[in-house]
């Protein structure tokens, strides 16, 4: 019914006429780039856990570092020759945005091409189970830069940046502790919907790219304006200024993401994480205490759940899902109960139903020890060498929530 009423209203919009409008004049020299195509998104991505972590960068990589320059029939056979349902067509709005890609962003790019082997596998699951073209799961690089803690400046959110209102339509829940738009599988499978009642619009995959960029209602607008053509390159001009360039960024990083070889760009070297597995929680627990019993540290079971906004998983208000690695899930399981009231440090946790007794120890001063910072180290590998927590190493550094630290750093253990 709610699929229904939207097409009469959309229907309406069409028909109803509007006031003549000058066509814009689109500068070939201007661009206006997505945000996950702007640097801040980009650097952003570097300090991500699962980037530091599983990607490092191959200085072994047998390349110029030249970004050759190709004459336009070989891009316009590239971009042909891609397994793609939808339309890849070449012109020069679409090579500026190329040129982005192979040029300033081409570190990026590598960036982004390894951080796929940890999301594509997802987006294409989820676009799959829709019938969506798998060329979309290329959107979150324009969307993201691949990175599922970015926020927009207009409070759009995760991989897929979701606003909240769109996001709780297609069933994200968003509140002060838990944010699923921020989840890499639950908002691909909504952002897997969206696109397909999109498509159940417009009928068409480059309208329904740009439909996600500025809203449905706007390139509505936009046929209307151009004399009901339903054709994206007529509406062009009447676009929102971001969207005429969200589409030829799309194009782009297509084509990027599979010539990348022909531009001398190098994808970092990728480990794969080990096997993960959810559990379904039904009573609050926080980070903190699943540090302590399974061993995963602070860092790792955020970047494994994104979604909890605060250290807290509040299984008491709903159902809760949690992700671990594989190793861990059997720790959980084997402390039942009792992690739920493991005590730790600095953390207030609920009553056990049994007293127990405390004896009165005599007060001693502990001598403060310190570790340097080496390669290769996290706050966790600290944490669980010196056998502490991320969250006792953060207190006594005074680090609040942050886990960044550099080789050669002094960092408080005792």
């Amino acid at each position: 019914m709610k699929r229904n009423f939207l097409h009469i209203l959309l229907s309406l919009l069409l028909l109803t006429p509007l006031p003549a409008l000058a066509q814009e004049t689109v500068q070939p020299d201007t661009l206006v780039l997505p945000e996950g195509m702007q640097q801040q998104e980009i650097d952003s991505l570097l300090y991500e856990w699962n980037v530091r972590k599983f990607l490092t960068f191959d200085d072994n990589c047998e390349t110029t570092g030249e970004n050759p320059v190709f004459a336009p029939e070989i891009y316009i056979s590239r971009l042909q020759r891609l397994p793609n349902v939808m339309e890849m067509p070449y012109n020069e709005v679409v090579q500026k945005y190329i040129d982005q890609y192979s040029g300033r962003l081409r570190r990026s790019v590598s960036v982004m091409l390894g951080a796929g082997n940890f999301y594509n596998p997802i987006f294409e699951e989820a676009l799959e189970s829709y019938q969506i073209p798998l060329e979309l799961k290329y959107l979150p690089v324009i969307e993201s830069a691949l990175n599922p803690g970015a926020t927009s400046r207009a409070g759009a959110a995760g991989l897929w940046q979701f606003m909240i209102t769109t996001g709780k339509q297609y069933g994200l829940e968003v509140t002060s502790l838990i944010d699923e738009r921020r989840d890499p599988i639950k908002s691909s499978y909504a952002a897997a919907r969206y696109l397909r009642d999109l498509y159940d619009i417009f009928g068409d995959w480059t309208l329904v790219i740009a439909s996600y960029n500025c809203g449905p209602g706007n390139v509505s607008k936009a046929i209307k304006r151009a004399g009901g053509v339903a054709d994206y390159w007529k509406i062009y001009p009447y676009l929102p200024a971001e969207t005429r360039g969200y589409v030829p960024a799309f194009i782009a990083a297509n084509y990027i993401m599979n010539y990348y070889c022909d531009h001398n760009i190098c994808p970092v070297n990728t480990v794969l994480p080990a096997g993960t597995d959810t559990l379904t929680l039904n009573r609050n627990i926080y980070l903190e205490q699943i540090e302590a019993v399974c061993h995963v540290s602070i860092e790792e079971l955020r970047a494994l759940n994104p979604q909890y906004r605060t250290n807290l998983i509040p299984g008491d208000a709903r159902p809760s899902t949690l992700r671990l690695p594989a190793q861990a899930i059997n720790a959980f399981l084997e402390a039942g109960d009792t992690i739920y009231t493991a005590q730790v440090e600095g953390l207030r946790t609920p009553r056990t139903t049994v007293e127990v007794p405390t004896a009165t120890k005599a007060t001693t001063t502990t001598k403060a020890q310190y570790a340097t910072v080496r390669s290769g180290d996290t706050l966790g590998s600290i944490a669980r060498r010196y056998k502490t927590t991320t969250a006792k190493l953060q207190r006594l550094n005074g680090l609040g929530r942050k886990t960044t630290i550099r080789i050669g750093q002094r960092i408080r253990v005792k």
